[in-house]
């Protein structure tokens, strides 16, 4: 029976649950944190991005099995982080989302590059971005986004 930490909340997934199961059925519908996303299932669009240990991670394609024994994993339900909150105000500031269905992906993405970068460039967004697709096509505005938080993070 695996044993992580989802928002910090001790996970235990019944034995019964196929070791193939990828994370984000587990989170959508064992858990009900239905924020993150389906969008592709093949790791190309980036609306299932979590945050294993910290690091963007698209959860379609991360089995249960490969996650280890007291693995953290965070949601954009419990994305709390001083860089979420400045990103959250910089996306609402500027007006980001259009139909808003890739965007709990885009702010984990975001968040995990303000933590290790607070001034990126725009080289240093799209690196950190790339894979997170959005058909609205906001993209200036994601990346103005991003600037802004980090410049309100100091």
């Amino acid at each position: 029976m695996p044993i992580f930490f989802v928002n910090k909340v001790r996970v235990d997934i019944a034995a019964g649950v196929p070791g193939d199961t990828p994370l984000l059925w587990i989170l959508r519908d064992s858990l009900n944190l239905t924020g993150t996303k389906y969008g592709c299932g093949k790791a190309l669009c980036g609306a299932c991005t979590v945050l294993i240990e910290g690091q963007p991670t698209r959860s379609c394609q991360v089995p249960l099995s490969s996650i280890k024994l007291g693995t953290d994993v965070t949601t954009i339900e419990g994305l709390k982080t001083r860089e979420a909150l400045a990103l959250q105000a910089a996306w609402e500031k500027l007006d980001v989302p259009q139909c808003g269905y890739c965007q709990s992906g885009q702010l984990m993405s975001a968040a995990a590059l303000l933590a290790k970068n607070r001034h990126p460039s725009d080289a240093d967004i799209d690196n950190a971005m790339a894979g997170n697709i959005c058909r609205c096509a906001t993209y200036p505005r994601i990346r103005a986004a991003i600037k802004d938080a980090g410049k309100s993070l100091g």
